[in-house]
């Protein structure tokens, strides 16, 4: 007997009908006395878990808002650079910080809107 890849088995799956996939269930649960549906729930949140998104993001400005003085400030403290770099990224938007942790993208967030700057964190 040939043996299944995962891409034929998932095929085969397609093409049965609901009372098909019960008895093959049925027929798992005999043979190798698992239930194969406790397997997938079990999985389910695994799975979950693995697709909450990224680990890495980029914050990027998108406005600086009616006063940029102190969002420029904000950018130089979070990125250490210069007067006009900073002030460029504020005039024009962009990347603030790029690869960083939700949890230090979300305080950067924080900051910079507190100085009055919209915000996006992709």
């Amino acid at each position: 007997m040939a043996k299944l890849n995962k891409d034929d088995f998932i095929a085969s799956l397609k093409e049965m009908t609901i009372l098909e996939i019960k008895e093959l269930v049925d027929a798992m649960k005999e043979e190798f006395g698992v239930d194969p549906s406790a397997l997938a729930v079990a999985a389910a949140p695994a799975a979950a878990a693995q697709e909450e998104g990224p680990t890495s993001v980029t914050v990027t400005l998108t406005s600086a808002g009616a006063t940029k003085i102190p969002v420029i400030k904000v950018i130089r403290d979070i990125t250490g650079l210069g007067l006009k770099e900073a002030k460029d990224i504020a005039d024009n938007g962009g990347a603030v910080k790029e690869n960083i942790s939700k949890e230090e993208a979300e305080e950067i967030k924080a900051k910079l809107e507190e100085a009055g700057a919209t915000v996006e964190i992709a």
